[in-house]
């Protein structure tokens, strides 16, 4: 409450120069209060605009099964190898006293390395200081918050921040995993000491004889003079980028292939990304949180592949209020080229004008020749647009709903309302089956 009236007093481009100093101001007197929780560990911060969850849990799931004291934080949840809680908060890093309570309860579980998904947002605004990274991992940067850090090699530099604190870290392995396919992997590598560049088609940790298929992929890994042989749950070909990173992360701190193959293997699902929504449908429901530009080119070129006529691709989703508004007609676009049907709805309009997202997002479906009332449809209010794309399922296609996943909460006008899109969809399926 006290930052919300501090920024209506203050100029905005005020406020966001002097913002990181009273966020710094805060970390250190939560650091302060809580004992430097995170002092003394050994921290791999997982960062980049698409994947860091998945990512952040692949590796806390490998290092778990390798038998390492390993804690982990991510959008969804937090937790130790003992016990796991769910994320309430409606934020990947939290503020400072949150997020050092959360370290400290970790630390008395007994955990010695913390897998830390880590945004551009926490690492602008001074939210991790006191934490020593020890490894640092980059998934990818493209096309997202500018609303906030306002051109994009802000905040490419923000994510950047993180490989630097590791390489000032000499107590750490001063290590980045960096996607070798991202344009900006040199600037990273150039920020750490020593860097593991993987990809499909470049890097040291490359993964080649790639099979897919629609519930996972194998590939494999060459490592020295051996092979790692990859068998990874999760589907789509940006989950193999994930994967990848975490593979790179299990070289950087040690672990042995059979480590890494078993501590892979071992993830089934993550919640609310590709999550098959099973309720005895003759049409597949996938829930994903997916709500960037470079998210929804990977995951929707993946299922235009897999989905072929005449099955169709039926595609719902919207965009946040008060977030990166430039996104939202590339969304609709992209959408219009990959989904037979798109369906436009709220995601989090805050206190903005939904009905005005939707139009945003509209025009770019229109430019990729979508129709409206007929392949292309405007429903605000999320579940009915739920309702609605089951409504065009017809056998054998697919329904992908997208932007809020593992979400407990929808924010509209200004205030915060109870949301599950699982429990959604699950009871949009049933309607259908009763009419």
């Amino acid at each position: 409450m006290f930052r919300r009236i501090v920024k209506t007093l203050i100029p905005r481009r005020l406020f966001r120069r002097i913002e990181p100093y009273g966020h710094l101001v805060e970390t250190f007197l939560a650091n302060l209060y809580y004992g430097f929780p995170a002092r003394g560990l050994k921290v791999i911060g997982v960062t980049g605009t698409d994947g860091k969850t998945t990512t952040t849990t692949l590796i806390w799931t490998m290092m778990k099964q390798a038998g390492y004291k390993a804690g982990y934080m991510t959008t969804i949840g937090y937790g130790t190898p003992q016990w796991q809680r769910y994320n309430k908060v409606h934020m990947t890093s939290m503020q400072a006293f949150p997020l050092m309570s959360r370290i400290k309860a970790m630390r008395a579980a007994g955990i010695e390395w913390l897998v830390l998904e880590t945004t551009s947002h926490a690492l602008a605004q001074n939210r991790v200081w006191g934490v020593p990274f020890s490894v640092a991992v980059m998934t990818n940067v493209n096309h997202e918050h500018l609303d906030y850090h306002g051109t994009f090699e802000r905040y490419r530099d923000a994510k950047r921040r993180m490989f630097q604190l590791a390489a000032d870290n000499r107590a750490g392995l001063q290590t980045g995993i960096i996607n070798a396919e991202d344009p900006s992997a040199d600037l990273f590598a150039a920020d750490v000491p020593s860097s593991i560049l993987y990809g499909i088609d470049g890097g040291s940790v490359k993964a080649t004889n790639i099979t897919a298929t629609p519930t996972g992929s194998e590939y494999t890994v060459k490592r020295g003079n051996s092979t790692l042989h990859i068998n990874l749950h999760l589907p789509a070909r940006f989950n193999v980028y994930n994967s990848l990173a975490a593979v790179s992360t299990g070289i950087a701190v040690g672990l042995t292939n059979k480590q890494i193959e078993q501590g892979i293997a071992a993830l089934g699902n993550v919640e609310g990304r590709m999550t098959k929504v099973e309720e005895g449908q003759d049409y597949h429901v996938i829930v994903d949180f997916a709500h960037t530009p470079a998210s929804f080119e990977k995951l929707l070129s993946d299922m235009r592949s897999q989905v072929k006529a005449p099955q169709k691709l039926i595609v719902m989703f919207g965009s946040a209020g008060r977030r990166d508004e430039a996104k939202r007609a590339i969304q609709g676009g992209i959408a219009g080229h990959y989904a037979d049907i798109v369906v436009i709805t709220e995601e989090d309009d805050r206190d903005i004008d939904g009905q005005g997202i939707v139009e945003q997002i509209a025009t770019g479906a229109e430019t990729s020749g979508k129709v409206r009332d007929k392949n292309l449809f405007l429903v605000h209010d999320r579940s009915e647009a739920i309702a609605f794309a089951m409504q065009q399922a017809s056998s054998g296609d697919t329904v992908m709903l997208l932007g809020k996943g593992h979400e407990t909460t929808i924010e509209r006008g200004g205030g915060e309302e109870p949301w599950n899109e699982l429990a959604e969809a699950k009871q949009a399926i049933h309607n259908k089956r009763k009419t």
